[in-house]
């Protein structure tokens, strides 16, 4: 599997270290968007069998943090789950 570049890093999200992991913040204008999102994201992570490692949500927005297993740095696999995700949110919303 070809390791990740940062030039493949999906739109939003950043690369962090200590764990090497991907962080991205989503913001909403209401709860119910926060909650629609949060919804779709268990629907995905269902789906594809990848769970983010870290979830922070309040009522208008979610902190998401994905990481590599064993501590390896965030491959295809995380990218792809990355923008998987990003492509939750629409132009118009959730």
């Amino acid at each position: 599997m070809a390791e990740a570049r940062p030039a493949d890093l999906p739109e939003g999200w950043e690369e962090r270290g200590r764990p090497p992991s991907l962080f991205r913040r989503f913001e909403f204008g209401r709860y119910a968007e926060t909650r629609d999102f949060l919804d779709a994201l268990a629907a995905l992570s269902e789906e594809t069998g990848l769970h983010p490692q870290n979830i922070n949500f309040g009522s208008t927005y979610v902190n998401i943090t994905l990481e590599a297993a064993q501590g390896a740095a965030p491959g295809d696999a995380e990218y792809a789950f990355a923008a998987r995700i990003s492509a939750l949110v629409t132009p118009t919303g959730v």
